[in-house]
């Protein structure tokens, strides 16, 4: 059996299998496009914000800071795990327990200051 090699056939290295076969063109330089990652917006930030303190804690909510109130830092697994029960995702109940962490932090700050006074 006899191999006709055309040079249409071959890639600019001559090779018909691997990375670089086909036939030889010149590479497109394509624009980057832009990025779909969600950003929170300072509205949306102080909407979220203005909702929280007047419809105040979820009952789970309540669950996880009663939980961090009792067993401290060692609550962080089973914080974790509450949230992750009642939210579905990984990412986040990591983002509700780092949350209900902060407004823990807020409460006792607010009350280290209004019994310093």
């Amino acid at each position: 059996i006899r191999l006709e090699i055309r040079l249409s056939d071959m890639s600019s290295t001559g090779t018909r299998i691997g990375d670089s076969k086909g036939f030889p063109v010149e590479k497109r330089t394509v624009p980057k496009r832009p990025s779909n990652k969600p950003r929170l917006s300072k509205r949306t930030a102080m909407v979220r914000e203005l909702v929280g303190e007047v419809m105040g804690m979820a009952p789970y909510e309540k669950r996880l800071l009663d939980m961090l109130r009792v067993s401290g830092a060692s609550a962080d697994k089973r914080m974790y795990k509450v949230a992750k029960r009642r939210l579905g995702t990984h990412k986040r109940a990591l983002k509700k327990r780092d949350q209900i962490k902060e407004t823990y932090g807020k409460m006792r700050a607010k009350a280290a200051m209004a019994s310093g006074n």
